[in-house]
């Protein structure tokens, strides 16, 4: 059963390959940065791309769709910040429900980082919930790790759905993999070694865990690296030089701590190799480290897709 979705904030696509891969027919996806709007026209051309600021987008258009779904801006939230919740000018909860009044879509998913879920945000989320509540939907919180899903890296992200009261109840949250997510070795091991370097093998044994969360990098703060110190001594455990992205696999003679390249960033947030990102390493770095791992969204995307038929097998025998 084939269903459609608008999404709001969507980056360099993690979230919307991830909705596709499950099922959802994008009809329009709203993004305010240039350089991820672009990959996202290079890998989907067909898809109805809408440069600009989520605020001045109106959902009236896409009333009845299927799903609304969107990333709103992590920083109001992030322990990294100064966790301003809604007094954080980048605050975008708010337009996600208007737009959720506007479309009245039939389920609602929205991400963010695990900060979410810290008690001083307790008033918060009772707010966004009893909203959601009088518009006839009832809500689902849950802290998700990408790692559960095959992703190799812990990445925690705290996952808000909402859905029509018919569809609720055919709910479930999806399941970890049973297998275990393949190390940063397993997984970057034919990358690392695409320029004939020497030391592959011995790097693939101290690469033998799964990544650190992957940072984003930070407009304000410049160029691309792995994250703060601490994020950068755990790549280092793993044989990676976090303190920036290298534009190409190490070479055959190179002696040392290689970094990753965009490439190989890309698969730790779980894209595959096939998804091109657009424009040059810093901004590319950005669109990869701020995105929602395919795999995560495919997962849950299922899970409501499941929840949306069900009801729509129960009104139909019912009538």
């Amino acid at each position: 059963m084939k269903f459609k979705s608008i999404e709001i904030c969507s980056g360099a696509g993690g979230q919307s390959l991830g909705l596709e891969r499950a099922g959802f027919e994008h009809v329009a996806l709203v993004e305010i940065d240039a350089a991820a709007c672009a990959t996202l026209r290079y890998n989907r051309p067909e898809w109805n791309v809408i440069e600009g600021d989520v605020s001045n987008f109106s959902a009236h258009a896409f009333e009845g769709i299927d799903l609304l779904a969107g990333g709103v801006p992590c920083p109001p939230f992030s322990k990294a910040g100064k966790q301003l919740g809604a007094e954080d000018e980048r605050d975008l909860f708010p337009e996600a429900l208007r737009l959720v009044a506007e479309a009245r879509p039939r389920a609602v998913m929205l991400e963010n980082v695990r900060g979410l879920l810290d008690d001083v945000f307790s008033v918060y989320r009772q707010s966004l919930e009893k909203k959601l509540n009088k518009l006839g939907y009832i809500c689902f919180w849950k802290l998700l790790h990408a790692s559960d899903y095959g992703v190799s890296q812990l990445r925690p992200r705290v996952l808000l759905i909402a859905i029509e009261k018919s569809a609720a109840q055919f709910f479930y949250w999806p399941n970890a993999q049973s297998s275990a997510a393949p190390s940063v070795g397993e997984l970057l091991g034919d990358l690392m070694a695409e320029r004939g370097w020497r030391q592959t093998s011995r790097w693939k044994k101290i690469a033998s865990r799964i990544a650190p969360t992957l940072v984003g990098g930070s407009k304000k703060h410049g160029g691309p690296d792995l994250g703060p110190t601490r994020a950068r001594k755990a790549w280092a455990e793993l044989g990676v030089d976090g303190l920036g992205i290298a534009e190409f696999a190490p070479e055959k003679d190179f002696d040392g701590m290689p970094r990753l390249t965009t490439r190989m960033a890309a698969r730790v947030q779980g894209f595959p190799d096939s998804w091109h990102f657009v424009g040059k390493k810093t901004p590319v770095y950005r669109q990869i480290g701020n995105a929602f791992p395919p795999p995560v969204a495919e997962a849950v995307g299922k899970a409501i897709a499941n929840a949306l038929a069900m009801a729509i097998q129960t009104e139909q025998e019912a009538a």
